[in-house]
């Protein structure tokens, strides 16, 4: 390499991107940053998994350097402190389609109910008692699968794919999945995220119903039916990270499918 050239590389500024790497029985997200560093390093906190290397680094020499870090990565990932459980209280905020929604708990109710507070904000109405916790992520769920069958219909319409059936998720690794066979799952948590970053997920997993694979043709169709999912990959993994636990089980990390 010639001076100039060297000295151009050393001038370009660092990059960050979202990749994801097949990693025993799961896929692993991590943030992968270029700059004008000599060497391979991987850092795990609760943003999740970074790694970063150096500008003329390919793919294949990133690859192998993750899964040389296998067991060491697993450790990390499993020591990572889980954030504490929601207290299901009256009173208590929680997000709703990426606004704030309030918690309600009164005697004498039998079922759960949404309706609007005095001050404009929408509330949640449960029993109170000891299943107040297990009502309220009932009442998230019936208001999660009518709304996800619809973007669902939505995508599918603008792909000119038949609707598959839709069901909710509660697993510990996916925000979403898709089979031919059973249809898209989606995670009942994504009710909590702004629609703009259900409908990423949504798109994401329609367009496994062109291309079931993660193939450059894959993220070709994703990028058509939502152009600017680059971006929305990094938003949704920080927004995910900041969801409440209202389950003891929901503080696992969640990727995409």
């Amino acid at each position: 390499m010639s001076r100039a050239a060297g000295l151009a590389r050393q001038s370009r500024p660092a990059t960050e991107e979202s990749r994801s790497i097949r990693l025993g029985e799961r896929d692993l997200d991590y943030v992968l940053r270029r700059s004008p560093r000599r060497s391979f390093a991987l850092q795990v906190d609760q943003r999740g998994v970074r790694v970063a290397v150096p500008w003329p680094a390919t793919q294949p020499e990133i690859d192998r350097f993750i899964r040389s870090h296998h067991d060491w990565l697993e450790g990390k990932l499993a020591a990572r402190v889980p954030p504490a459980a929601m207290a299901v209280e009256d009173g208590a905020l929680f997000p709703l389609l990426g606004e704030t929604c309030r918690l309600r708990l009164a005697g004498g109710v039998r079922s759960a109910r949404w309706r609007l507070g005095a001050d404009g904000v929408e509330e949640l109405v449960v029993p109170d008692g000891a299943g107040a916790r297990k009502a309220l992520v009932r009442a998230l769920r019936a208001r999660a699968l009518p709304w996800y069958g619809e973007r669902v219909a939505e995508f599918c319409f603008r792909l000119g794919q038949a609707v598959p059936p839709v069901r909710l998720s509660s697993a510990r690794t996916r925000w979403g999945s898709c089979s031919s066979r059973s249809g898209i799952r989606l995670h009942w948590r994504l009710i909590h995220l702004p629609p703009a970053l259900i409908d990423y997920v949504v798109a994401h997993e329609v367009a496994h119903l062109a291309e079931m694979n993660h193939s450059p043709r894959f993220w070709a169709v994703v990028g058509a039916l939502y152009p600017d999912w680059k971006a929305a990959r990094v938003r949704l993994r920080d927004a995910g990270r900041a969801l409440p636990v209202i389950d003891g089980a929901d503080a696992a990390l969640l990727a995409e499918d």
